[in-house]
């Protein structure tokens, strides 16, 4: 697989592609191949380093390309050994750990693998495992993580096709067959396969489904996302041509390697590059060690660059460098919800490194799209598209039909098409209203295109809440509110939240001499909704909800009311004593949502003082706003 020249506009892009997709592949046909190639280049080489605990003085764990290849193809082996076969599904519920990226890589050389978030519960994993069709599941052993082993025990005997499961860390404490499924130690049954060949002798296609992925949908049950390996291969591809980097960069791995952009960006894209990547711990960035200690985490592997999501960032911020060496450090890269263009220049300012900001989606295998390192960085864009994938602004009529490209900064729907984009959902259902012609994939965002080519996303069409880069389903709450005997109709949205991007809220229409009060709600809320994430942190009741002409709750409305909600209450704080601040938001022909801010100063105080509140305070957030003096 090769790499670009230096990529500075959407001219490059275009002249790249003259040279076609499988000629730049040169015969890779699966992420396998890619992970083999470079471990025949750079056996020695150092392919991932795993920090147990977080902390950069102690000793780390080694994984050379050549181990790694052995060990996926051990991984491979074993899981043909247990039944699974080119349709079959590996699923896991793992912390990022070096076994973790044996059983992906090796999964989806079996069969199909499925990774799952493991902090779900037990109720919503079995959903998944179930859509997915799960045969193997691989998992941590009892005597390593109590809890985890508890959920998967929990889930066993609900998986009618769940054959196997294979512990990592051995299965002491673990009953042989418990919950119906053989329980099995990882680490025998990958020492008892060769690790030079594939015992199944599969020659698999780049068109071979390589590994399902869970994501947000709005009806409650999971949508399963079906990816190739052409797509995985394709988005490896060209995320190296706009992150352009050498063999043996580092790159810090601290999203957890159950989502797509730790699969991708520091995974496949750093393995065909044969990049090192660091493992931050099992729990990445969620682990407060890495967080304390990653500038010195930086200096001690001399790390190129890192990557995450605009709460990270935030925190980050404010880690004091403590006399750390980061002159390593050229760029990060921040996706999954959009950042603030004051969190970036300050993080740009205080850190002294470039964020680029992308953007992407399950759908679309990782990235569609981002600012270019070596070109213009545009402060609040997505960037330009990635190579050999299609990305335009489109309208659609009231019916879901396309009804034409947008105009250059008209706001439209975000279509996208090409290699990058996945099979389709696994039901059929999933697909509805989602397609356009000619293959376009409706991504359920809504954005504007400059005439340099650069996106900028203004809102979203489709009803998920992004909570510091996690996709939440709505339903998951409107469906435990609506089991509530005092409740008619509920309503999730996000607000605006400083730290985390987006926090869920709700609102809910009582039924006729049904009283509740919202802690009652809430108190029902933290039992019945199955996310814990998905919580919501408020709950306003209301005579009605906004409607549409057919009677569907009408969302924009909420989440303008949600964000107005916010912004008075930070700016009450922020300009007590100073001024009185009314808060209007409403849809806004380029940015997509807008708050007017009417601001009325007390008197003997100066405008300056005022403004200059209002900015300090509402620096955090991505909400466009003018101000109005009265």
């Amino acid at each position: 697989m090769t790499t670009a020249p230096l990529f500075r506009t959407l001219a490059d892009i275009e002249a790249f592609e003259a040279v076609p997709l499988e000629t730049r592949l040169d015969g890779l046909q699966c992420t396998r191949d890619l992970i083999l190639r470079t471990a025949r280049r750079v056996p020695e080489a150092t392919a991932l380093v795993f920090m147990p605990d977080g902390q950069p003085e102690q000793p780390a764990v080694e994984i050379s390309y050549g181990e790694l290849a052995h060990s996926l193809t051990q991984a491979a082996n074993a899981f043909h050994a247990l039944g699974v076969g080119a349709s079959d599904v590996v699923s896991y519920l793992l912390p990022n750990l070096p076994q973790t990226h044996y059983t992906l890589w090796g999964g989806m050389t079996a069969g199909i693998v499925n990774p799952v978030n493991p902090l779900l519960e037990s109720e919503h994993l079995v959903q998944i495992l179930n859509a997915a069709g799960t045969k193997v599941l691989v998992t941590l052993g009892r005597a390593h993580a109590p809890e985890l082993w508890a959920k998967a025990a929990a889930l066993m005997g609900h998986v009618p096709t769940l054959n196997a499961v294979l512990c990592i860390g051995g299965t002491d404490g673990v009953e042989a067959g418990e919950g119906g499924a053989r329980v099995l130690s990882f680490e025998a049954a990958l020492a008892a396969q060769p690790g030079d060949r594939l015992v199944s002798g599969r020659r698999i296609q780049s068109q071979d489904l390589a590994a399902y992925f869970h994501t947000g949908g709005t009806t409650g049950i999971p949508k399963i996302a079906q990816l190739t390996h052409l797509n995985l291969l394709a988005n490896a591809l060209g995320s190296n041509v706009l992150l352009p980097n050498e063999q043996q960069e580092t790159l810090l791995c601290g999203l957890p390697l159950f989502h797509v952009n730790a699969i991708m960006i520091t995974g496949a894209m750093a393995f065909a590059s044969g990049n090192r990547v660091v493992l931050m711990s099992p729990s990445g960035y969620r682990n407060k060690a890495v967080i304390e200690n990653i500038w010195r985490i930086v200096e001690r592997y001399r790390a190129e660059y890192i990557s995450g999501v605009p709460t990270l960032y935030a925190v980050l911020l404010n880690v004091p460098r403590a006399g750390a060496d980061i002159s390593s450090l050229r760029f990060a890269v921040c996706g999954a919800a959009p950042m603030s263009p004051e969190l970036m220049r300050s993080f740009e300012q205080v850190v002294g490194v470039p964020v680029l900001e992308g953007y992407g989606l399950t759908e679309g295998t990782c990235a569609s799209s981002l600012n270019p390192r070596d070109g213009e960085r545009r402060n609040g864009s997505i960037g330009v598209r990635l190579p050999y994938q299609q990305m335009k602004v489109a309208r659609r009529d009231e019916q879901g039909a396309s009804a034409g490209d947008c105009a250059v900064g008209e706001i439209g729907h975000v279509l996208i098409k090409g290699p990058n984009v996945f099979a389709g959902y696994k039901r059929d259902s999933d697909n509805q209203g989602v397609w356009l012609e000619a293959g376009w994939f409706d991504t359920g965002d809504l954005g504007r295109q400059d005439a340099e080519g650069y996106f900028w996303l203004t809102g979203r069409q489709k009803e998920l809440i992004i909570r510091g880069g996690h996709n939440l389903d709505p339903a998951l709450i409107e469906d435990a509110l609506n089991k509530h005997p005092a409740v008619q109709m509920a309503a999730a949205v996000g607000k605006p939240d400083a730290h985390a991007g987006e926090l869920p809220v709700a609102y809910v229409v009582l039924k006729p001499g049904q009283p509740a009060s919202a802690e009652d709600l809430l108190a029902f809320a933290r039992e019945a909704v199955t996310e814990r994430a998905a919580v919501p942190g408020e709950i306003f009741i209301l005579d009605s909800l906004p409607l549409t002409a057919v009677g569907k709750v009408f969302k924009p409305t909420l989440r303008f009311d949600a964000a107005r909600r916010v912004l008075v209450k930070v700016l009450h704080q922020a300009c007590d004593g100073l001024a009185q601040v009314v808060v209007e938001v409403k849809a806004h022909s380029l940015h997509g949502q807008f708050a007017t801010l009417r601001v009325t100063s007390a008197p003997g105080v100066e405008a300056t003082r005022v403004q200059a509140a209002i900015e300090a305070a509402l620096a955090p957030y991505s909400l466009r706003y003018a101000t109005e003096w009265v």
